[in-house]
């Protein structure tokens, strides 16, 4: 299994419009559902995938690209404390290559994103 623990962690902030660029990477009858903003870039999901583009570096010119197939999700789980005081939560997905954690703010809706997660894992698209 691959060691993703140290470079698989990312954090949603707020729905965006799919950004342009994303759109390239799609392949023939995939389409942008939902995408969101992380710190640096955004995060989009797909009828396929998950596609987290990750702009490094001072200038942010160098950018990364994770796609995270659906059918590589073995399980899921979402988290908030559920009050007003509640800041932050958190969805973890276990993956056919380890861990990964999704930190989203309160400027994104987890219900929304656990929707999505399960709108996507549980069909076949």
């Amino acid at each position: 299994m691959v060691e993703t623990s140290q470079i698989l962690s990312w954090t949603l902030q707020r729905e965006i419009a799919t950004p342009d660029d994303v759109r390239t990477l799609l392949v023939e009858g995939e389409q942008a559902v939902a995408s969101f903003q992380t710190f640096r870039d955004s995060a989009t999901f797909t009828t396929k995938r998950l596609i987290v583009r990750d702009a490094q570096g001072l200038t942010g010119r160098k950018v990364e690209i994770y796609s995270l197939p659906y059918s590589a999700i073995e399980m899921w789980s979402s988290e908030n404390a559920g009050g007003l005081l509640d800041r932050d939560a958190e969805i973890e997905l276990w993956t056919k290559v380890g861990h990964i954690k999704i930190k989203v703010t309160k400027g994104a809706d987890i219900r929304r994103l656990d929707s999505l997660i399960a709108w996507a894992v549980l069909h076949k698209h």
